[in-house]
């Protein structure tokens, strides 16, 4: 395995030893869920050589988890089928987990970190998974850390929120450099004849699911019926590490090259369509920039020497190319960093004083139009192409980029108040899309209400200062025709 671990990554969240009689090191996976490009994987199987023990993977999934139903869930019970596979090949053990709820799956991690030498887990920042690795934590007998693959950029290395993508853009550009020199293991396995362990002795039951076999017959079936939202079917697209490894590759070399001009094109195919994998961490973004810049035979060298903030430019490789990893990087990880740094990232008061103000000024605003969550949610307004938005994602769970920016401005628009289309908009996304409750959802969302923005003028009715688009306009700058057709069975 050649991979470095920055320790900037790790984080020690007890003061307990590691216990060197202890049966294998526990790595508890839950976000990365992927088997190389995964520092979480590189640290336990660092310890588990360092301490000559098997390397034991239990990999979980809580029914009550937030906004969680049969869409997401089918994705990653695909994806813990072939990990499954994977560990393995790589002789490592393997349990995934499928719990009724989080009470019951940490039953089986406190169970299973009685019996390790140390535990190693995932580092995601959404407020509840680290409240509940908190808690985990706090009553284990033996050494836990979490570590973080999320980004190019360590979540630590970061002290506040930005408030701008320029701004953290600018400290990207200062920082990144210092980081990229050490990406994850992308392959690894146990030496021969490495000590091996086969699983956990967990009863079965109809609320706990803990081999390969019971979670491929009673996974999907045991989500039904403990899920908010049982209503929510799966979609077509496949998940796992295989799969989002597949869909990267096909991007890169058949359609990348038109990522900068057709990307906001809802009729075009060049969006790169991976937030689903990172999302469900079955892709891991350094595996995306590695297969990147191999096809750019870029090096750090070609890295600008001047920090400009400017989205173009600073990388040294061509306009898609740049374009993307504005997205990949800049965007997607600015979330991150907002997660990080404040846990009421999906909460009103976290958007900047001068949106929450003009937003409340205008709070009293006679709506045009004026819709129920229901009518939202099953795409019935007098508006063909946000219904076909809302289309798409009830059908695909997905919305094309461009348009998630206006179905998101229509809910204010048609809302009785800005904090009730906050409410509307974090429901819909979060229960539909297959990239939902992330944090580059919530980053999305609120830059609807001037998260990441600026005060623009003029003043208008209802937006005040926030940033406004229209339907109307929209159709002029982008090709929606055969989109409306397609999602809404409009003729327009």
């Amino acid at each position: 395995m050649s991979s470095c671990i920055p320790r900037i990554r790790i984080d020690r969240l007890n003061d307990q030893p590691v216990r060197a009689d202890g049966r294998f090191v526990l790595y508890w996976m839950s976000s990365a869920r992927r088997p190389a490009w995964n520092f979480g994987l590189d640290r336990a199987v660092e310890l588990a050589v360092e301490h000559h023990c098997p390397l034991l993977v239990v990999e979980t999934l809580a029914c009550d988890a937030p906004w969680l139903n049969p869409r997401h869930g089918a994705l990653v019970l695909a994806g813990m089928e072939a990990n499954g596979k994977a560990f393995r090949k790589r002789r490592a053990g393997y349990v995934p987990c499928v719990a009724a709820d989080s009470a019951r799956l940490a039953r089986v991690l406190d169970a299973a970190a009685a019996e390790a030498v140390a535990v190693v887990a995932d580092w995601w920042p959404l407020r509840e998974a680290v409240q509940f690795t908190a808690e985990l934590a706090d009553g284990c007998p033996v050494q836990f850390e979490r570590v973080d693959s999320n980004g190019l950029l360590p979540l630590a290395a970061t002290d506040h929120a930005y408030p701008t993508a320029h701004a953290f853009r600018r400290f990207l550009q200062r920082s990144l450099p210092d980081h990229l020199a050490c990406p994850p293991a992308g392959d690894w396995t146990l030496p021969a004849r490495f000590p091996r362990v086969d699983g956990l002795e967990v009863k079965k039951s109809k609320n706990l699911l803990a081999t390969p076999e019971d979670v491929a017959e009673d996974g999907l079936a045991l989500m039904v019926r403990r899920s908010n939202h049982p209503e929510v079917r799966p979609v077509t697209l496949p998940g796992g590490n295989e799969a989002g490894s597949a869909a990267t590759l096909r991007f890169l070399e058949d359609r990348l090259s038109r990522y900068a001009t057709e990307r906001n094109q809802p009729e075009s195919d060049a969006a790169s369509g991976l937030s689903p994998y990172l999302h469900h961490g079955h892709v891991s973004p350094h595996f995306v920039f590695a297969e990147l810049a191999q096809r750019q035979k870029w090096s750090p060298d070609r890295l600008a020497e001047r920090v400009s903030g400017s989205r173009e430019g600073w990388w040294g490789m061509d306009v898609s190319a740049e374009s993307f990893l504005d997205e990949l990087v800049t965007w997607r990880e600015l979330g991150f960093n907002m997660a990080m740094h404040r846990d009421d990232y999906d909460d009103p008061g976290s958007l900047p004083e001068w949106a929450r103000r003009t937003l409340t000024d205008h709070a009293g605003d006679r709506r045009s139009h004026e819709y129920s969550f229901e009518a939202f949610r099953d795409g019935s307004t007098h508006d063909e192409l946000w219904n076909a938005a809302q289309g798409q994602l009830r059908e695909e769970g997905i919305i094309h980029n461009y348009l998630r920016m206006l179905w998101g401005k229509k809910i204010l628009e048609w809302s009785p108040d800005w904090p009730s289309a906050l409410e509307t908009m974090i429901a819909l996304n979060n229960t539909y899309a297959v990239d939902g409750c992330d944090p580059n959802s919530y980053s999305g969302i609120f830059w609807v209400l001037g998260r990441y923005d600026r005060a623009w003028g003029p003043e208008r009715p209802v937006y005040g200062k926030v940033r406004y688009m229209s339907s109307a306009n929209t159709a002029r700058k982008v090709r929606v025709r055969t989109y409306v057709k397609r999602y809404s069975g409009s003729r327009a």
